[in-house]
């Protein structure tokens, strides 16, 4: 069951939800909008290998926006950090967005309980597009989790996502025994 916009105000009234910044004006009837972040980032090397550290440049959006371009792959960010106690995020394109050839996530469109971050975008486009950090770039939904929660994300002594705020973050695949 996905929340309705109701549930979402109640859940952040309970701190069972967090977004900051939260502006009423973004909650849609049954999700939220996110929107782009100031950094990005890209790998530095070309090819990139899943047993080890790919390591990534920051960059900053400039006030007249950044052309991305097709065949690169970005890391971005949310402007909006998140928190959820209860449910299970979910965060998907907007349809402006994908009506612009914009993919926000290759795989990575759902969250835990317990995820206590801002989100890194995984973005590919289509063809060339000016970017601008502050622009809507997402919507978070929230599932109903049944049953007990025994670990959530946060707690979890191998969670490789917690604490990065703010910051694109690339994969860590590599902490991962394969």
């Amino acid at each position: 069951m996905i929340l309705s916009d109701a549930e979402i105000l109640k859940c952040i009234a309970s701190g069972s939800i967090v977004i900051e910044p939260f502006d009423r004006q973004y909650l849609g009837s049954n999700s939220y909008d996110v929107h782009l972040g100031k950094i990005l980032a890209l790998y530095d090397d070309e090819e990139l290998d899943a047993r080890k550290h790919n390591t990534i440049t920051t960059f900053e959006i400039p006030e007249e926006g950044y052309v991305l371009q097709p065949h690169q792959f970005y890391l971005g960010v949310t402007h909006e950090y998140t928190e959820t106690h209860e449910h299970v995020p979910f965060l998907e394109g907007k349809s402006s967005t994908g009506r612009l050839g914009i993919d926000i996530h290759a795989t990575a469109g759902k969250g835990d309980v317990g995820f206590k971050n801002t989100w890194t975008l995984e973005i590919s486009v289509k063809k060339p597009v000016r970017v601008y950090a502050g622009m809507p770039i997402g919507q978070l939904i929230y599932f109903v989790v049944e049953g007990e929660i025994l670990t959530p994300y946060h707690s979890k002594p191998n969670a490789k996502y917690n604490n990065q705020r703010g910051v694109p973050v690339e994969s860590m695949m590599w902490k991962n025994s394969f």
